[in-house]
């Protein structure tokens, strides 16, 4: 574990985070050069090839969606017509994977977009939207009662992908997000990045899908209401509002026309694997996780178009390749085998995470954990860490133990309402059944003045997924350093079980 330092993690950050890789774009060079650069890493910490079937690489078959110039989406009503601009009041996509959309349709207001029996809600009961444009919110009704919805923790209904897929299960021809900073827990510049090629799964024949799956900015959204003869605060009251059910928005009709190139790609996750010393319980394995990809060449910010990724994620996978150097040094090696596994498309919905959990080298089943590592902070060393999912699966007492060896305060999800649980790659794997959870830092610093979190909060904040996320020779390593520790002594526990827990993984 002292193998660990902050000072080798540094310099896979720089390299990873240059402008040489151009935001290490999904299907872009400089995307494959990240990949080859840790595979190599890999290679050079005495990992054997992990991929299913063998090699460093898992190919990800994808398909890219890139709107073409002049996309067009206008709504209309009594005479009145609302024309939309492309990234300042809308964005999206198509996941039809097809050259062209067009629609003309009735707009229909579903609230939140949600049907959850289980809580006795549903927002399309009676309603028959196919064909339709549906128009609604991000996240889910408030409530502080955590058997309703979760209490202040987002359910994946609250999530903007289970609003398209619900809306394309129903047979929407389009579906319509209205953004606001609260609902959605971001601001625009973040949606606005969505302008860009999306790396989305094939289509499965006949699967359905939306022609349009998009965001409108608040101001779109209250214009639109006005449209309809509303008010955008009164329907977000009404869809928070027990009972509500979907209708139409007055008479407004919404049209669309937009064009598309569709390519098909391949990218790849990168897998290193080390045996376990037990010949029984080798065939089990840890898996550890980062994803590699970020946000390509964009939109210029300031005059800089690349989205370097420095702390989203070539922290995380810095972390992974010294963790995978210390554990493949260790004699004798843990009882179980690991997994070293650096993701692509994460950014994209985490499609590659999901590919792997889905396509795994070893059954599910023998996947004993995954521990997930995504964006760290470079200010120093905290007394406190959030392990986000752990406390959902049987391993929580592990964590905990170690937790306070390492004499770590665990705090709970300091944001709930986000959902980070669901937009980080550790989702991949619990929803197919693995015990899965990221391990993030906290934000007690230690050796810094009060108010120092809450500052550095806002400067990572407004450096997410813009072109200032780049790094600094000026950053401090000593905390990813910890949480490399950290993360590595919880994967080495896990391995070393003699018997694992009963599985309990709630998603």
């Amino acid at each position: 574990m002292h193998l660990i330092q902050g000072e080798k993690i540094r310099p896979h950050v720089r390299f990873l985070a240059h402008d040489l890789l151009e935001g290490r774009g999904v299907g872009e060079r400089g995307g494959q050069l990240a990949a080859q650069y840790i595979a190599a890493q890999f290679a050079s910490a005495g990992l054997k090839p992990g991929a299913p079937g063998g090699g460093w690489f898992q190919p990800v078959p994808l398909r890219v969606v890139e709107v073409a110039p002049g996309p067009r989406l206008s709504a209309e009503a009594g005479g009145k017509r609302l024309q939309w601009r492309w990234l300042d009041d809308f964005v999206g996509t198509s996941y039809r994977q097809e050259p062209k959309a067009e629609f003309d349709a009735e707009a229909v207001f579903v609230g939140h977009g949600i049907s959850a029996p289980e809580y006795g809600w549903d927002d399309y009961a009676g309603a028959d939207v196919r064909g339709k444009v549906v128009v609604l919110f991000t996240n889910e009704p408030p409530s502080q009662d955590e058997n309703f919805f979760q209490g202040r923790a987002l359910t994946y209904y609250g999530r903007w992908t289970y609003k398209y897929e619900e809306a394309a299960r129903r047979g929407a021809v389009a579906a319509l997000i209205v953004h606001t900073a609260p609902t959605a827990s971001y601001g625009w510049q973040v949606v606005r990045a969505n302008g860009r090629p999306q790396p989305q799964a094939k289509r499965k024949d006949g699967e359905p899908a939306l022609a349009f799956a998009g965001w409108i900015t608040e101001q779109a959204g209250a214009k639109l209401a006005a449209l309809a003869g509303e008010k955008l605060e009164d329907l977000l009251k009404a869809a928070d509002t027990r009972g509500f059910r979907a209708r139409p928005l007055g008479r407004v009709k919404i049209r669309g026309r937009m064009r598309f190139r569709v390519e098909e790609i391949e990218t790849e996750n990168v897998v290193g694997f080390v045996r376990g010393s037990d010949p029984k319980l080798a065939g089990e394995a840890v898996v550890f996780s980062a994803h590699w990809d970020h946000l390509g060449v964009g939109e210029p910010v300031n005059g800089d178009n690349i989205y370097n990724g420095a702390l989203d994620n070539a922290t995380g996978c810095a972390m992974l390749v010294e963790m995978a150097r210390a554990w493949a040094s260790m004699e004798p090696k843990p009882l179980r085998s690991a997994y070293f596994v650096a993701v692509t498309a994460e950014e994209s919905g985490l499609l590659g995470s999901r590919y792997f959990a889905e396509n795994p080298p070893l059954p599910a089943a023998r996947i004993a954990a995954a521990l997930n590592f995504d964006s760290y902070s470079p200010y120093g060393r905290v007394r406190d860490a959030v392990l986000t999912g752990a406390d959902r699966t049987s391993f929580f007492p592990t964590v905990q133990n170690m937790a306070k060896r390492h004499q770590l305060a665990l705090k709970p999800d300091p944001r709930p309402e986000a959902g980070g649980y669901y937009r980080s790659d550790h989702f991949s794997f619990a929803r197919v059944g693995i015990p899965a959870f990221s391990v993030n830092m906290g934000g007690d610093y230690e050796g810094k003045p009060q108010g120092f979190a809450a500052e550095i909060g806002k400067k990572m904040a407004a450096r997410y997924h813009q072109p200032g996320d780049e790094y600094s020779e000026e950053w401090d390593f000593s905390g990813m350093e910890q949480f490399a520790r950290f993360g590595f002594a919880l994967g080495v526990e896990i391995a070393n079980l003699e018997k694992l827990p009963a599985r309990v993984n709630a998603r």
